[in-house]
């Protein structure tokens, strides 16, 4: 998630990128000699800030796509970090549209804060596609999940694996946030419309995994038996309060980190009946498909919404949707998986921003 102030970060990336203040990553090497060619467009990321480890992956799968077929011979990417500022990212939008860029893809510093130069931006002719944190400007386009199905589609899922009966624990993230206020919405109307589901404790995890362990650990001496587990963030944190506090751990709908899904796969102990889903930092490759798309005149104009990555227990595989070698802290979803996959990437591309060998991207714009 944006607004997480979670200690996920890749400290060498994220520190070069700060120093730098933008990457060229996609421009590197023999990709930005093809870059010179006059038939290419230009696309560039707009990135408010690289705080943590989904946005160092979101900007790594871009970086990757960037350099796959198809994108690698259409189109010239470069990537900027404004530094959560909403001044340094509008400078940094004014002088790609006095370049003439072809389509900006933006993690916006403020919904509002950018809407001027956005619609600079669009009055030039430039399609501009926020992800993630979006823009208000009408004229822009959007890229995004749906927060409030987030919270449904976990609560669902524990209601079903209860069969309608037990002690739930919701995990909440940071209070105020627009996403944090959806997705609990979306868990509330599911319990509610449930009478056999009595929602036991409610706190806040923020986001975190090792905030949400320790949270829960204190909560755990006062709860009666707990059924089932509703996390917004800070999955594997809850799970390990339980684990160490010698509690069975229960079913838990939760979200994308990798320690959540080792202990779906069985690769840590206790197996944990769960299911997995987030805000997949591939958000960035399906905006630059709906710019290039749409500069080419094979997409409408039209803003969409992708449905979220997901993985049960019974469905998680090793080396596709959990990774034993990365950290916990991983966000596994950077990929999709499964016969309707919006987007499928290798590790390397979300690790090291390196293309996946002899792979052509094919990304599928949904609606």
């Amino acid at each position: 998630m944006i607004l997480q102030p979670i200690p996920r970060l890749l400290a060498a990336a994220t520190a070069l990128v700060l120093a730098a203040g933008m990457i060229a990553g996609c421009s590197d090497g023999p990709a930005a000699e093809k870059g010179a060619d006059k038939g290419k467009l230009k696309i560039a990321l707009s990135n408010s800030f690289i705080g943590n480890g989904w946005r160092v992956e979101m900007e790594n799968v871009f970086k990757a796509a960037c350099a796959m077929p198809p994108y690698v011979d259409q189109v010239e990417c470069s990537v900027f970090n404004a530094g959560n500022d909403v001044a340094t990212q509008t400078r940094q939008i004014s002088n790609l549209i006095a370049q003439g860029v072809d389509g900006i893809v933006i993690n916006a510093a403020s919904t509002s804060g950018l809407n001027g130069v956005v619609q600079q931006a669009c009055d030039r002719g430039i399609v501009v596609v926020s992800f993630d944190n979006t823009v208000d400007a009408k004229c822009g386009l959007t890229v995004n999940t749906d927060q409030v199905k987030f919270g449904e589609q976990l609560a669902q899922f524990v209601v079903d694996q209860l069969k309608g009966q037990g002690n739930v624990v919701m995990i909440t993230g940071v209070a105020g946030t627009g996403a944090d206020n959806d997705r609990n919405a979306g868990a509330k109307k599911v319990f509610e419309a449930n009478p056999g589901i009595k929602v036991v404790a409610t706190y806040s995890g923020m986001w975190d995994s090792a905030t949400a362990q320790r949270q829960t650990a204190a909560q755990l001496p006062s709860l009666p038996q707990v059924d089932g587990l509703w996390v917004s963030g800070g999955t594997d944190g809850a799970i390990k309060a339980f684990v160490e506090a010698g509690r069975k751990v229960p079913v838990v709908g939760g979200e994308a980190e990798n320690g959540f899904r080792k202990y779906m796969a069985g690769i840590s102990q206790p197996k944990v009946n769960g299911m997995s889903i987030g805000q997949p930092p591939f958000l960035s490759v399906i905006s630059l498909e709906l710019a290039r798309a749409v500069i080419k005149g094979e997409h409408p104009k039209q803003s969409i919404t992708i449905p979220f990555p997901m993985v049960t227990s019974d469905t998680v595989k090793v080396g596709e949707t959990v990774f034993p070698d990365l950290p916990d802290s991983f966000f596994a979803d950077f990929t999709d998986s499964g016969p309707n996959a919006t987007v499928v990437l290798c590790q390397e591309a979300a690790t090291d921003g390196t293309p996946c060998p002899g792979k052509t991207l094919s990304v599928k714009l949904g609606s």
